[in-house]
C-alpha cells in the first residue's frame, strides 16, 4: 500500500481516545493475574526501604556508626532515588512501562545483593544510594502502569487496593529481619534482594500499557492487548478504528509546568514533600521512639508489626470510599484524621495510649496514601504521566532523604517525644490543606 493509499485509509478510520474503551470494559481475569503481579512489585518497594531500618541496630552494631551516620544511611536509599526517579520518569515514557518494571526489578535484585557484602559502612552507603537508583524504575512505573490497564469504573478502588501492598512489605520485612537476626544484617539484605526474581513473573503475567502503545503508534498491538484485557468482549469495537492518545511533548519535565499543568504540577509537589516528610520521619525512627518510651527492641518490632496490621482496614476503608465519594473528600478527611492521631500519638502517656493513637494514624494516613497514589497518577496524559509521577515520586524522596537526619539530629540533641512527633505531624496539616485545591479524578477517563 502507498503512502498516500495508507492516509486515505487513516483518514476513513474513527478516531478514539483509548480512555473510552476502559468506560465500560468488564473486569476479567487478566486483570486479576496483572493486578497480583503489580501488587508484589509494590510489595518489594516496601520491603527493601524497610529492611535497612530495622537492620540499622546490627549494621550500627558493625562498624561502629553513631545516630548521624545511621540516619545518614537510612537516607542513602533515598538520595539515589532523587536522581532515580528522574531518569526513570523519561525511560518509562520512552521505553514503556513493562521494561521499566522489568529492569529495575533485575538491577535491584544483583545491586542490593552486592551490598550484603559491603566491608565499610562507605560501601554499604553507596551499595544503598545504587539500590535507590534501581529501584526507582519500579516506583515511578508501577501505579501508573496498573491504572493503564484497569475500567474506569474500579480504577480508583483497585489501585488503592495495589497501594495496600506497603503493609505486606513492612510484615515481610519485619519477619525476614526476625528470622535471620542472628544471622547478622548481611544475610536480612542477602535475602531481600531475591525479591528481584519477581521480574519473571512480571514479564510473564503483565502486558505492556495500550495507552503507551498507542501513543507509539503501535496500533496492532495496542487493541490486542486490550482485546486481552477485556477477554475478546470489545472485539467490534476495535475494528476500524484508530486509537488515539492526548497528543504532548513525550516524556518532557518542561511540559509539566507548562499552562494548564502548572497547577497540579505546583499542588502535587508540596503534598508529596510534606505529606511523605510527615510518614517518613516517623517510620524511620519509630524503633528509636518507641525505645524513648522503654520499649525494648523485640517488643519495639512488635509494635511496628502490629502497626502493619493497623493499615489493612485503612486501605479497605479508603477502597471503599473513594469509589463512593470521590478522591479528594477522602484524602481530605483521612489526613485530616491521621494529623490528629499524630499529635495524639506525640502526647501518649502510656503504652495502652499509644497503641490507640498509632491506630488511628496508620489507619488514616495509609487509607490516604493508598487514594494519593492513585490521584497523582491520573492528574496527566499518557505522554507526560510517567515524567509527572516521577517528579511527584522525586519530591518524596527528598523528604525522605532529609528526614531521618532531621529527626536524627532532634534526637542527639535529646529533643522530646512530645516535640518530635509534633513536628512531623504538622506537615500532615500543610498536605491535607494543599488536596482542596487539586481537582477531582473519580469516574474520568485517563488521556
Amino acid at each position: 500500500m502507498s503512502v498516500a493509499q495508507n492516509e486515505i485509509f487513516r483518514s476513513q478510520k474513527k478516531l478514539v481516545q483509548v480512555g473510552e474503551l476502559f468506560h465500560n470494559m468488564p473486569v476479567t481475569g487478566a486483570h486479576w493475574k496483572a493486578g497480583l503481579s503489580l501488587f508484589f512489585s509494590f510489595v518489594i518497594e516496601a520491603w527493601e526501604m524497610m529492611i535497612i531500618i530495622l537492620a540499622s541496630g546490627s549494621i550500627g552494631t558493625e562498624f561502629k556508626l553513631d545516630g548521624a551516620q545511621i540516619g545518614s544511611l537510612i537516607g542513602s536509599i533515598f538520595l539515589g532515588m532523587i536522581p532515580g526517579c528522574l531518569v526513570w520518569g523519561k525511560l518509562v515514557d520512552k521505553f514503556g512501562r513493562k521494561k521499566s518494571v522489568i529492569y529495575s526489578l533485575i538491577l535491584y535484585g544483583i545491586i542490593s545483593m552486592i551490598s550484603a557484602f559491603s566491608v565499610s559502612y562507605d560501601m554499604l552507603w553507596w551499595m544503598r544510594f545504587l539500590s535507590g537508583i534501581a529501584l526507582s524504575g519500579l516506583m515511578v512505573a508501577t501505579f501508573p502502569y496498573f491504572e493503564e490497564l484497569l475500567p474506569v469504573k474500579v480504577r480508583g478502588k483497585a489501585t488503592v487496593y495495589l497501594a495496600s501492598g506497603w503493609p505486606v512489605g513492612f510484615l515481610i520485612a519485619i519477619g525476614v529481619t526476625y528470622f535471620f537476626m542472628d544471622l547478622g544484617w548481611r544475610w536480612i539484605l542477602g535475602v531481600s534482594s531475591l525479591a528481584g526474581l519477581w521480574f519473571l513473573v512480571v514479564s510473564s503475567l503483565v502486558p505492556e500499557s495500550p495507552y503507551w502503545l498507542a501513543g507509539k503508534g503501535r496500533q496492532g498491538e495496542a487493541k490486542e492487548v486490550i482485546g486481552k484485557l477485556s477477554e475478546g468482549k470489545l472485539g467490534n469495537e476495535l475494528e476500524n478504528v484508530e486509537l488515539v492518545v492526548e497528543d504532548v511533548k513525550e516524556g518532557s519535565f518542561v511540559e509539566i509546568f507548562k499552562g494548564s499543568y502548572l497547577r497540579p504540577t505546583v499542588l502535587q509537589t508540596v503534598i508529596n514533600f510534606c505529606f511523605s516528610w510527615g510518614y517518613w520521619a516517623l517510620s524511620s525512627w519509630m524503633p528509636a521512639l518507641l525505645a524513648k518510651k522503654g520499649l525494648s527492641a523485640p517488643q519495639g518490632l512488635g509494635f511496628m508489626a502490629i502497626s502493619a496490621l493497623f493499615m489493612f482496614p485503612g486501605y479497605m476503608t479508603a477502597s471503599y470510599l473513594t469509589a463512593k465519594l470521590g478522591r479528594k473528600k477522602v484524602m481530605f478527611s483521612f489526613v485530616l484524621l491521621a494529623a490528629i492521631g499524630g499529635f495524639g500519638f506525640a502526647s501518649s502517656n502510656s503504652l495502652a495510649e499509644m497503641y490507640i493513637w498509632n491506630f488511628v494514624l496508620s489507619f488514616f494516613s495509609l487509607g490516604a496514601w493508598g487514594v494519593w497514589d492513585t490521584w497523582m497518577g491520573e492528574l496527566y496524559p499518557t505522554e507526560i504521566r510517567g515524567v509527572s509521577y516521577s517528579w511527584g515520586v522525586t519530591a518524596q524522596r527528598v523528604a525522605n532523604a532529609i528526614a531521618p537526619s532531621v529527626i536524627g539530629a532532634m534526637l542527639a540533641a535529646n529533643t522530646s517525644f512530645l516535640v518530635t512527633v509534633s513536628f512531623i505531624s504538622a506537615f500532615l496539616v500543610v498536605t491535607f490543606i494543599a488536596t482542596l485545591f487539586l481537582r477531582e479524578m473519580e469516574g474520568e477517563i485517563l488521556h
